[in-house]
């Protein structure tokens, strides 16, 4: 296994295999979760994602999540994160002209500011507001930990529980105080420190990413029932907080298990839908539709999955849903978490 874990290769011809016809071509999608970046080998800048936000689906809208993209070369340490923002607000400005479709492409944008800064973190925010120039919503600061260093993303060396750290919850209120909102992103056994945080700091909208990150590789590995019983409690917990939804999606890396990657031929929507079923059904039980909402995590995910394909499953999984809670699963939860404009 490699020392990274979470990235698949995207194999474009690989994916071609398993073609679908759109299902409900016309049920507004705001896809609240995607990443774009100049990554050596591996580009994914607004023509990559354009083509796969035009393969049917009525993609309306769509949200950037940090990923280390056009980071600042220089300046003080904790503002060369702000430099992402100023690209994506360029690349938003580009979608509004027009000129590429109707998708508004990074109509929101989450960016990273280190928490661990405490409440000295607001210029830093406030650095932000100005470069997304109306665009910026809030911050991921990625907390996945785990005591196996494979596991680990080498990106990331964050202290074992962040989210529980005095400091760090300071930073959350600054954001609360702000209007702005946090992603968390973390594994599983992890869960419990973002209740802990939620509680701490109630005035801050918080959503986890990603269904809280089920791991089932290196020690996690074969005993599938027992993370899933641990996970199903933990979210059940979480979703007493008021404050904190989930995002259903980002099950496409390897740390998660389903070894998609590994098939002769990708899965089909049908697949992908079984295979998740009791996690979105777990998480849409437990904080309503009107708390939930599904994204893509592209070009991460694409190593598993075709982004039409990805689309057509999340329209399986939400087939029993009512018309109310399909536009909130689909649209209007992002919407509002995110303070997007778009209808």
């Amino acid at each position: 296994m490699s020392a990274n874990v979470h990235y698949i290769a995207n194999r474009l011809d690989w994916l071609a295999r398993v073609k679908e016809p759109v299902l409900e071509p016309d049920l507004p999608i705001v896809d609240p979760h995607h990443h774009l970046w100049d990554r050596p080998g591996w580009p994914y800048m607004m023509p990559d994602l354009l083509a796969d936000t035009n393969t049917g689906h009525n993609i309306v809208s769509t949200v950037f999540v940090q990923c280390r993209a056009f980071h600042k070369a220089d300046g003080p340490e904790e503002l060369r994160p702000v430099g992402e923002t100023q690209f994506v607000a360029g690349v938003a400005a580009m979608s509004e002209s027009g000129q590429y479709g109707k998708t508004r492409i990074c109509e929101g944008i989450v960016g990273h500011a280190n928490m661990l800064l405490g409440a000295k973190v607001e210029p830093v925010l406030e650095a932000h507001v100005k470069a997304g120039n109306g665009r910026f919503r809030g911050i991921r600061h990625i907390t996945a930990w785990d005591p196996n260093p494979v596991i680990m993303n080498p990106a990331y060396t964050p202290p074992r529980h962040a989210l529980q750290d005095k400091t760090f919850q300071e930073g959350l209120r600054t954001l609360g105080r702000m209007g702005l909102t946090f992603d968390a992103w973390l594994y599983h056994p992890q869960i419990s420190d973002v209740t802990a945080a939620a509680r701490a700091v109630p005035e801050t909208r918080i959503v986890l990413d990603h269904v809280g990150g089920p791991l089932a590789i290196e020690g996690y590995a074969g005993k599938g029932d027992e993370v899933f019983k641990d996970w199903s409690a933990a979210i059940r917990e979480l979703a007493t907080c008021p404050n904190v939804y989930v995002k259903l999606g980002g099950l496409g890396m390897r740390i998660n298990g389903f070894k998609f990657e590994d098939a002769a031929d990708p899965p089909t929507s049908e697949a992908l839908a079984n295979a998740w079923k009791p996690y979105i059904e777990t998480c849409v039980e437990a904080f309503g539709a009107s708390r939930c909402m599904f994204e893509s995590n592209f070009p991460v995910d694409k190593g598993s999955y075709s982004y039409g394909v990805f689309w057509n499953a999340c329209k399986l999984l939400a087939k029993g849903a009512s018309a109310d809670e399909k536009r909130d699963l689909f649209a209007g939860t992002a919407q509002r978490f995110y303070r997007l404009k778009t209808s």
